[in-house]
């Protein structure tokens, strides 16, 4: 293709909180790791590299965060993960025994046993048991361009009090990056695509080039974007800011206007874990007795009814490719008229959650093959791209100060401010007002000294209690129990070394129990809350 007339940047955002308790045997919020890496993360990998095996042409950007890089390069999760693999595998063994006698689901019980032996092959032997060093090669291959996030993900406009909290989060999130792909980052997924103006001057601080908000954040831009969000703006403090395409992005996400309503793909809802017999499932549901999802679904959406038809894996990929087709022609009818209005390329910004792909819905990484494959071969209107190669290819945009927005819903805060989580904050608050006192105070103390580990300790413990995810579960009403002692957990744990560390009379038992528990950022640079 010669000079192609715009382009589809496809962003995803691969997120979870830090979830890792060596203190149990088993932990049920674990899973949450376990299922991205077996639905999501290894069969974007394997798109990947079919697509680059294949010859294909392709850009994909993908923010891989602090937390979730910490946790895939984790002996412990990395063993218990291989673990979860091998009671899957020997449920699957035993449903190919019960299901002999029923052609569809024992070739569905078939299908999920070599997708599970697929995933031990490529998380053992392939990628030797870490997964950033297949994000890392793509990255080296110019196909994907890997972005960070905050460092835990916290919720920085509702920071702005104590904005060495903020710094915190986006320099550290800089460090951590450096360390696990040997390069600093070029873009920033803003945790929430949250934003408040005086973000970007902490962004240029640590040298990253671009950003993603919601539509409206550069929209209701001052003064007014001329290309709206088909176009990046710079903010002041130097930044770009790329806003997001509502009509692709709907088309996506939703269950009921988008793709992945469609009755013929898989059914989250309906698993083994439980719709079998309980004595037969037993061993691989949670230990307590309480059934949790296997991963083993059978069924498909089939409509809004009690009665689901057996999936059909055939028909589905019929649907996928079918659907990928659908969007490819939206997006160069879009592309077309946006180029023929603006005079100038336009870029299509798709940001979307990585779980939604495969763990949400099922057939969503075959979708993203056949797009990428179909946009290769079938068209010659436009090209994906990354937001860094557009504004080499472009450095030439409008200056302007975005508006103050978030992706969540009504678009600002309601969502992590509200009834249900508004208690939080002054904790939080005051926490990281303590942390600049003890920066500021210990600013000289040598490295690797009792005080520097508790000082360490007391970043990870602020950092960890400032991921959003907690305030977000206390609104969803999700395993709400869980969010509410982490936040306390880790607030406790702070004060408790800050009051040791005024005191100067640290309980070096109690400090080790914390490194043990809350083991993110090894090398945590404290000092930045100076």
């Amino acid at each position: 293709m010669s000079s192609p007339k715009g382009y589809l940047a496809l962003i995803l955002h691969a997120h979870l909180p830090f979830v890792r308790h060596p203190e149990y045997e088993e932990f049920l919020e674990e899973d949450w790791l376990y299922e991205a890496i077996t639905e999501t993360y290894i069969p974007l990998i394997n798109m990947m590299d079919g697509l680059i095996n294949d010859g294909v042409d392709f850009r994909l950007t993908m923010s891989v965060t602090p937390p979730l890089c910490s946790m895939l390069m984790d002996p412990l999760l990395q063993n218990r993960y291989i673990r979860e693999l091998d009671k899957l595998l020997e449920l699957c063994r035993k449903e190919l025994d019960r299901t002999r006698f029923d052609k569809p689901f024992n070739d569905l019980a078939r299908f999920y046993m070599e997708r599970l032996e697929n995933c031990k092959e490529v998380f053992v032997n392939k990628y030797g048991r870490n997964l950033i060093t297949a994000f890392k090669k793509f990255q080296d291959a110019g196909k994907l361009e890997v972005i960070t996030c905050g460092a835990t993900h916290g919720y920085l406009p509702l920071m702005t009090e104590y904005p060495e909290a903020i710094r915190a989060q986006i320099l550290l999130a800089k460090d951590h990056y450096i360390e696990c792909f040997g390069r600093p980052p070029r873009g920033i997924w803003l945790p929430e695509c949250a934003y408040v103006p005086g973000v970007d001057k902490y962004l240029q601080e640590a040298e990253i080039r671009w950003f993603i908000l919601d539509s409206h954040g550069v929209m209701f831009s001052e003064p007014r974007s001329r290309f709206g969000i088909f176009a990046p703006i710079y903010t002041p403090s130097g930044p770009a800011a790329f806003g997001r395409d509502l009509e692709s992005s709907k088309q996506v996400w939703s269950a009921i206007e988008g793709y992945p309503g469609d009755p013929h793909y898989r059914d989250f809802y309906r698993d083994v874990g439980y719709d079998l017999d309980f004595d037969y499932i037993r061993k691989y549901i949670q230990s307590n007795g309480m059934r949790k999802f296997t991963g083993l679904k059978y069924h498909r959406i089939t409509g809004p009814t009690q009665y689901k038809e057996y999936y059909n894996r055939p028909i589905a990929m019929e649907r996928a490719a079918s659907h990928a087709g659908n969007f490819m022609y939206n997006r160069e009818k879009q592309i077309e008229h946006l180029y023929g209005t603006m005079g100038i390329p336009p870029i299509v910004v798709s940001p979307y959650d990585a779980e939604l792909f495969g763990h949400w819905w099922f057939e969503g990484p075959d979708f993203l093959n056949f797009l990428l494959r179909k946009v290769h071969y079938d068209q010659h209107t436009f090209k994906t791209i990354t937001p860094y190669e557009y504004l080499e290819k472009f450095p030439t945009q409008q200056v302007a100060t975005p508006s103050a927005s978030s992706w969540g819903n009504a678009g600002y805060w309601e969502v992590w401010l509200e009834p249900s989580n508004a208690w939080i904050y002054p904790h939080l608050h005051k926490a990281a007002q303590r942390m600049t006192e003890l920066a500021r105070q210990f600013h000289g103390v040598e490295n690797g000294s009792l005080h520097e580990r508790a000082l360490k300790q007391c970043a990870r413990e602020l950092l960890l209690a400032q991921s959003s995810d907690w305030a977000f579960i206390m609104k969803t009403g999700t395993m709400v129990p869980y969010a509410v002692k982490r936040t306390k957990d880790h607030v406790l744990r702070f004060t408790r070394l800050y009051e040791q560390l005024k005191a100067n009379s640290i309980d070096e038992y109690f400090l080790g129990n914390c490194e043990w528990r809350d083991n993110i950022f090894p090398n945590v640079n404290w000092r930045v809350y100076s």
